[in-house]
């Protein structure tokens, strides 16, 4: 039988994560209460607001996380301990938020200060170690990402957290959230169904043409080390004489600052994950399959379509899932081109100095990332036990 207690070791991940939580707590500003969007604020600590009902049943299962953390080896203990620690967080965030906000300011702002950031990736990282170790199946880990979603909708449809500066700059900028979140996602999965159209047969012609493989991927190659700035602007100045000398491709949206060069750059950058997969995946699929398939009088193109792709899919679809998440993050800076996306609130803020619109950029873009590794993560290894 399993023992519940392990007190002659403790989990090192455990360890580390509650050192970095008691760092965080006794150290970091759980909250600034700030007079306008752009002050420097007044750091609180989580010990200076103990008085308050949140914020000590928030401290007492920060306590029961960190032993779950360190002595506990039920995953499922820990598991829950953590998400009630996790949703105690939001809404204590909440609540203080609420409290320190003087009565009738619209000007004043509540912004999570480090100790909040620390804490919440702390107790996520505890989640997420509990979750491998049940060794969920992948959906099952899809389904538990759309739960903890759930739990962050309900926070934030249901006012607790409008206090918060983040969301008081959301509040004043809801439609064009909307629109860059629309243009951002459009420009990630966009590159992304262009980059697999071109890859594709182009991984599966370096395959079979071996000459040309080591060309196309030092090319390839090659691309990925120039700087995406740097990229950017070496597209303006062609895309920019096209728009000027052939009505064409300026009536059809082709300039030299906007969406085409970030396109055009986010799916240059995207080729190589997908071409090099396609090729180590079609190479590890076993020659005597192929020789089996060719000698039942299976043309070449049967063979690739019914034998060779099938076979090597989760290798590709590992290629995908890394141009993905790598294009969900670089859209953030064609912003500065004229790209659209949740860049632009990252750049003004950081124009204006004001970290709450940077934040309203930045979260939304690790969210969407986070969220499309997860889902492909799963995907790929539902691939692989069906197969097995």
């Amino acid at each position: 039988m399993e023992e519940t207690l392990a007190v002659r070791k403790l989990d090192r991940l455990g360890v580390v994560l509650v050192a970095g939580g008691i760092a965080a707590t006794a150290l970091m500003p759980f909250i600034y209460v700030k007079a306008n969007r752009i002050a420097a604020g007044k750091p609180m600590l989580l010990m200076q607001l103990l008085p308050q009902p949140s914020v000590i049943i928030l401290t007492v299962l920060l306590l029961l996380t960190a032993f779950a953390t360190l002595f506990l080896t039920n995953a499922v203990a820990r598991l829950v301990i953590a998400t009630l620690c996790l949703a105690a967080l939001i809404v204590a965030i909440g609540l203080v938020s609420t409290a320190a906000t003087p009565p009738g300011s619209t000007v004043a702002r509540m912004t999570p200060g480090g100790g909040f950031w620390v804490l919440f990736a702390v107790i996520g990282l505890v989640i997420s170690d509990a979750l491998v170790k049940i060794r969920l199946a992948p959906w099952m880990r899809v389904a538990a990402l759309a739960a903890y979603t759930a739990l962050l909708f309900i926070s934030l449809s249901s006012g607790l957290l409008d206090s918060l500066s983040i969301m008081k700059e959301f509040s004043t900028r809801a439609p064009q959230f909307e629109t860059e979140a629309i243009s951002h996602l459009l420009l990630a999965f966009g590159s992304l169904a262009i980059a697999i159209i071109l890859g594709l047969p182009l991984g599966i012609l370096c395959f079979w043409v071996p000459k040309l493989r080591a060309i196309v991927l030092q090319g390839l190659s090659l691309i990925q080390t120039i700087p995406s700035l740097a990229l950017f602007g070496l597209l303006m100045l062609p895309l920019g004489y096209l728009a000027t000398h052939v009505p064409l491709a300026a009536a059809i949206g082709i300039r030299g600052i906007g969406t085409a060069p970030a396109l055009i750059a986010l799916v240059l950058y995207s080729l190589l994950p997908i071409v090099a997969n396609t090729v180590v995946g079609l190479q590890g699929v076993d020659p005597s399959v192929r020789d089996a398939a060719a000698g039942m009088g299976l043309t070449r193109l049967q063979i690739l379509t019914g034998i060779d792709m099938p076979l090597a899919f989760p290798v590709i679809l590992t290629g995908i899932r890394i141009v993905l998440v790598q294009a969900i993050g670089m859209v953030t800076i064609a912003a500065l081109i004229g790209g659209g996306g949740f860049g632009i609130f990252i750049f003004q803020g950081l124009g204006q100095t004001a970290m709450d619109l940077v934040l309203l950029g930045a979260v939304p873009t690790v969210f969407f990332a986070f969220s499309s590794a997860v889902i492909l993560d799963a995907v790929i290894d539902n691939i692989r036990g069906s197969a097995a």
